[in-house]
């Protein structure tokens, strides 16, 4: 049986791709990436991959970017046919680029003679991505320089040797091996008809083991190893240090402040919330000059994205900033004023015997215990008898789960709200969000992502969304019969709108006039009035609509299975006042009378 070299080449590169780790494909169909379909189905018919179909592209790449994250940073390849399929996995590699995350995206194309003629489906595509991709290469059209059966098992013929030294660039690129900086690669694959096999392929052996795939090829690069080659000392006075742990930072960022004896500012999604030195609602507090004038030297770990008070503090030129970068990727430092740029944390640091408390840590912690006080009383259940608040079912989520649940949190108000709660009810869940550009892009589909890669390891996911960022991705909720299961529960806050402009300036402005508020309504607070009940419905999920905290702790404690929407209402047109009100009362607590 003679294999048409598009289907022959597909199967090679599949192949190899799964001898270099890949374990979870995302299929999004098409015509011209038939060769890549039927490969990617025969390897998972064989058990040697976990195929995810999805139609929409968009949809795919935020799947893929959620199973990588969900699975600690494993390649994920996506698959998809050519034209605008590709443009639409745009989203999705810019936040994989921003968020360090291996991507490797496989996309069909017409073959050289075919590209500028008017061919149906075609565009360019070369470099289609730009500066996002850390590794592009156009792959020309296999001519059947394969073995003629195109066995995955052949190894001698030349064009079989290019396409694998290629995937090994690549998968070696997408895993920062040199760089230490990896992200999303593109291999744009062009084939020529026939695109399908002539009969039904005979399969491949139906375990697990890989045995008739090639071995890779020796490895191109070894994992960079970074030194530590700074000199332990910080400049400045290191009493009065906070430590900054932006997305991602890492559990380093809570030891190093616990070990020096500093205050931590630690978003949700940096990996380093909890422990004795965490200070609650740090960003409102940085609104007392008192605290604020107190720090001298900010040592900053992964890539704050949350706060406009803690950049304003980055970007203070009486303030020292230490920024820990790894890798070759560009460091955070949107205030462009960084004194120092680490590749690490120096091993010293971490060897220094925990310091006694210092005044200026102590000052810290109580002015975050009386933080918390107040937002304990703003968001109990007795203050939110009237109907639950935003703030008041964010806390309701992160104090039901716990270390064995896993937290997808959406952009705007639902991280800035987990962030005041987080720690009020105990350590509370892990966290993960898309920060790389703090969109709302595909946010549906990366929790069902993260919930399918953690599901392995015995963790259960929820997610905690916005109104705008739910409906922004409903997409996400389609998938076919024949898909893998997914367990996870989406808590929908829905105030009808964009609430999170009401706490910036253009939430003051509104205020300023009734013409000035309809502008506001119409353009930033973008009221929906959707029936997600319906829509929910439409796709197959099931949905419940609670009114009040008790019934949604209830809720999220109750055994679940498959996909479900828990919707919560509430108010949104005191919002902006209600952010000042409560930040003018923490600062007030805090500060010493």
């Amino acid at each position: 049986m003679t294999i048409p070299p598009a289907v022959a080449a597909a199967r090679a590169l599949i192949a190899d791709l799964v001898t270099r780790g890949v374990r979870d494909v995302v299929l999004a169909p098409g015509s011209r990436s038939a060769p890549l379909a039927y490969a990617v189905a025969e390897a998972a018919d064989a058990g040697r991959l976990r195929l995810h179909v999805r139609i929409d592209e968009r949809a795919a790449g935020f799947l893929a970017l959620g199973l990588s994250k969900g699975a600690e940073g494993a390649p994920v390849a996506v698959v998809t046919t050519s034209g605008t399929a590709v443009a639409n996995l745009h989203p999705a590699v810019l936040e994989a680029n921003h968020t360090g995350l291996p991507l490797i995206l496989l996309t069909a194309d017409r073959p050289h003679e075919l590209r500028g003629t008017g061919a149906s489906q075609t565009t360019d595509q070369v470099g289609i991505f730009g500066s996002a991709v850390r590794f592009a290469v156009d792959v020309p059209a296999p001519s059947g320089a394969l073995d003629p059966a195109g066995e995955p098992g052949a190894t001698g013929a030349p064009e079989l040797r290019d396409l694998r030294s290629v995937t090994g660039r690549a998968v070696s690129a997408a895993l920062g091996f040199r760089s230490g900086h990896p992200g999303p690669v593109h291999l744009n694959l062009a084939f020529r008809d026939p695109l399908a096999p002539s009969v039904q392929l005979p399969g491949l052996p139906a375990d697990t083991a890989q045995e008739g795939y090639p071995k890779p090829d020796p490895p191109l690069v070894v994992p960079a190893v970074l030194q530590h080659v700074a000199s332990p000392a910080l400049p400045g006075d290191p009493v009065r240090t906070v430590v900054v742990a932006g997305d991602g930072a890492g559990t380093d960022a809570r030891q190093l402040a616990e070990v020096q004896g500093w205050p931590l500012f630690a978003e949700p999604s940096s990996g380093a919330t909890g422990g004795p030195n965490a200070i609650a609602a740090y960003r409102v507090l940085l609104g007392s000059e008192e605290l604020a004038a107190s720090i001298e030297q900010v040592v900053v770990l992964g890539r704050p994205t949350l706060s406009r008070p803690v950049q304003r503090l980055l970007a203070r030129p009486d303030v020292t900033v230490t920024v820990v970068a790894p890798g070759a990727g560009p460091w955070p430092d949107a205030a462009r004023n960084a004194a120092v740029v680490l590749p690490g944390v120096a091993p010293a640091w971490f060897e220094t015997s925990t310091p006694p408390p210092s005044a200026f840590l102590e000052r810290w912690r109580a002015a975050s215990a009386q933080a918390s006080r107040v937002l304990d009383d703003v968001t109990c259940d007795d203050a939110v008898l009237g109907g639950p608040t935003a703030l008041s079912v964010a806390r309701a989520v992160a104090g039901v789960l716990g270390p064995d649940d896993l937290l997808v949190v959406g952009s705007s108000n639902p991280v800035r709200d987990l962030e005041l709660v987080l720690g009020l009810d105990g350590p509370g869940p892990a966290v993960l969000a898309n920060r790389g550009l703090a969109g709302i892009d595909g946010t549906v589909s990366t929790a069902v992502g993260v919930a399918l890669a953690t599901a392995r390891r015995g963790l259960r996911t929820r997610a905690l969304l916005g109104d705008l960022t739910f409906l922004h991705d409903v997409g996400g909720l389609l998938r076919g019969p024949d898909e893998p299961p997914v367990d996870l529960e989406i808590v929908v806050v829905n105030d009808d709108g964009g609430s999170i402009f009401a706490t910036l300036e253009h939430g003051a402005l509104a205020a300023t006039s009734s013409a000035a508020s309809a502008t506001f309504e119409r353009v930033f607070g973008t009221p929906h009035g959707s029936n997600l009940a319906q829509l929910c419905a439409g796709y197959g999920v099931d949905h419940q609509l609670v009114k009040d905290v008790p019934t949604l702790r209830h809720a999220l404690q109750a055994p679940s299975h498959g996909v479900q929407v828990i919707e919560v209402r509430v108010p949104r047109q005191d919002r902006q006042q209600e952010s000042r009100t409560l930040a003018n009362t923490i600062v007030a607590a805090a500060t010493p009378r």
